[in-house]
């Protein structure tokens, strides 16, 4: 075998993005026991700061040892029995793949869908709600298929007056804007680590609220994921104040950890409000270059997700042209851009500005190797 020598790239991709050097520094530190009292103290601090940037005061905050994938099902298989009924919002991808969790949990599956580009209806989720009265009530807050960023509150309180759980996906938006889980009345929600947090992706850092915990435990069928059983996670990872004892779950990803540690101090040294700022600042530019190039958002502007913008393309670069170009971005220039996917495939590009990439250079960067590429076709 050779040793492995990675192109360097600039990755504007929906994921990942480009990781801190910072971070990768911090995983290259000496691996200690994940039952080490030294390691628990980082634990412990990582629960903390996640609190912090989620907006919740819930004890039972933790960096799941996988992926946003596992997040999801963690949320929706604790939540969920069989027969149980849900309601999920579906403008993408990701409220797609939550149906499908949910189906696959057993549960009847009610699915309120919308235009992918545009917002779900809150009229429409509340009249299914009324209708279904679900035990669990799921979203997207940030949708990497197609970069909206949808409204929750008026959401989440219809399902609270229902009687439902909110379960709410913030794998793109968590440390890049602002998040309120608490606020907003939500009762599960899950993220992860290699977008606005500049880590590596391997880590789901979830949020369950005590209410959420409450139906767990009076769950009358075992959960479906013994790895994901919150019950039995929540005895290694404890409730981050570093009291009780902790049992052995599973052995953590002691680097990971430390990756995502550092990520978070990097987010706390800058400020949330500074950071949200940043990004968009960087999604404005970045908006205004293509607009010069003839490319338009999907989204409107109420709804545009900072950190992510999907742009329409004309029918010129539609299909096998927008595939070259991204071909040429990243064997020429080093660049990497998403494609769109589903309905929008050969019809978008999803340019992510996320954590150290929502900077004017590496606007700046893209913007200069798309232009002769679409004056070319």
């Amino acid at each position: 075998m050779k040793p492995v020598s990675p192109p360097v790239r600039l990755v504007l991709l929906p994921s990942p993005a480009n990781v801190s050097p910072r971070v990768l520094e911090a995983m290259s530190l000496p691996l200690i026991g994940h039952l080490d009292p030294s390691f628990l103290e980082i634990m412990d601090e990582v629960q903390a700061q996640l609190r912090t940037l989620f907006g919740t005061s819930n004890p039972f905050t933790l960096p799941i040892s996988a992926t946003g994938s596992a997040g999801m099902e963690a949320c929706l298989v604790n939540l969920l029995e069989p027969g149980d009924r849900i309601v999920v919002g579906v403008n993408g991808v990701f409220g797609t793949r939550m149906c499908e969790v949910a189906r696959r949990a057993g549960a009847e599956v009610t699915a309120v869908e919308a235009a992918w580009g545009t917002p779900l209806d809150p009229a429409a989720m509340i009249e299914a709600i009324e209708r279904v009265k679900p035990q669990v009530v799921s979203f997207v807050h940030a949708e990497t298929s197609t970069g909206v960023c949808q409204p929750v509150p008026e959401i989440s309180q219809a399902a609270r007056m229902a009687g439902a759980l909110v379960v709410l996906d913030c794998v793109t938006s968590l440390a890049g804007i602002p998040l309120a889980i608490d606020e907003w009345g939500v009762d599960a929600v899950y993220s992860g680590t290699q977008k606005c947090l500049s880590c590596p992706p391997g880590l789901s850092p979830v949020s369950f609220s005590p209410r959420a915990l409450e139906r767990v435990a009076q769950r009358k069928t075992p959960v479906q994921s013994w790895f994901l059983d919150t019950s039995l996670l929540g005895s290694y990872y404890g409730d981050g104040t570093g009291s009780g004892k902790r049992a052995y779950h599973h052995t953590a990803p002691i680097s990971s950890i430390y990756a995502i540690y550092e990520g978070l101090r990097i987010v706390e040294e800058e400020g949330m409000e500074a950071r949200a700022e940043r990004h968009r600042k960087a999604a404005s530019q970045l908006i205004a270059g293509l607009g010069g190039l003839g490319l338009v958002p999907l989204v409107e502007e109420d709804y545009r997700l900072p950190m992510l913008t999907t742009v329409k393309l004309p029918e010129a670069l539609h299909g096998e042209a927008e595939a070259k170009i991204r071909t040429r971005l990243l064997n020429e220039y080093d660049i990497e851009i998403g494609a769109g996917l589903g309905a929008l495939a050969g019809k978008v590009w999803r340019i992510g500005l996320m954590g150290e990439n929502a900077r004017g250079a590496a606007v700046t960067r893209v913007l200069a190797a798309l232009a002769p590429e679409i004056a070319n076709v």
